[in-house]
């Protein structure tokens, strides 16, 4: 995704205190989201309840786009066409996880975003802060993702639940160690003085994205390793 945006071209670099100040604007736009996604959720469930099998379908496909949309072409769009994608797509998210509310127990769901909010900060200021290149780390929590991917597809047909706790305990695994590896990746794509221009918001929605991709799944795994159901 980063590579794909032609955001090396600068070689400025940023001072601790601005780094700090574009990290936060990542951060912020993460939580706007995350805060979207709850409240679509929530009122999908209270208003509409569990969401028809063919509706899931079009839900997949629409939210499939705007990623591939917004990881491709997020530095070619206005900063209004960036924002508005990411969050139509963290609402389409919080309509696709509603149904998350009637499998898991009210008091299961937040315990389990508290515990995703804990280890998602703990592992991003370690990205941040650690001075190794965590790059190598990345390209095997990549190839890990990819088996997840295939092994889940082949458990829709096998339907065996200790490969689906296997699956989530190594899901788990895999997206705590993205989290810092991604921090890393969109505090090292910051250049110094791009702050408070156009460019530098859609990096920090870019980089918003990815980290809320990452926070999402965490927390969908750990639910379902943790998560007691209704």
């Amino acid at each position: 995704m980063f590579n794909q945006q032609n955001i090396y071209q600068t070689s400025s670099r940023p001072t601790s205190a601005e780094a700090s100040a574009y990290m936060n604007k990542v951060f912020g736009w993460m939580g706007g989201g995350l805060l979207i996604t709850a409240l679509t959720a929530h009122w999908t469930a209270n208003n509409i309840g569990f969401i028809p099998g063919s509706w899931y379908l079009f839900l997949f496909i629409g939210q499939i786009f705007l990623v591939y949309r917004i990881s491709r072409h997020a530095m070619n769009m206005s900063v209004n066409g960036a924002t508005g994608m990411f969050l139509l797509y963290t609402a389409l998210t919080g309509v696709s996880l509603s149904g998350l509310t009637m499998i898991y127990t009210t008091e299961s769901i937040a315990t389990t975003f508290l515990s995703t909010s804990a280890l998602f900060g703990g592992m991003a200021i370690f990205g941040m802060t650690t001075k190794k290149d965590l790059t190598s780390m990345g390209s095997f929590l990549y190839m890990g993702l990819i088996g997840i991917i295939i092994s889940s597809i082949i458990n829709i047909f096998v339907g065996s639940n200790i490969m689906q706790m296997a699956i989530s305990a190594i899901g788990v695994i895999i997206f705590t160690g993205l989290t810092a590896y991604d921090t890393q990746k969109i505090l090292q794509m910051y250049q110094g003085g791009e702050i408070y221009s156009e460019t530098g918001t859609k990096k920090a929605i870019l980089g918003a994205l990815v980290l809320f991709l990452d926070f999402i799944n965490l927390f969908i795994f750990l639910l379902r390793f943790l998560g007691n159901r209704r």
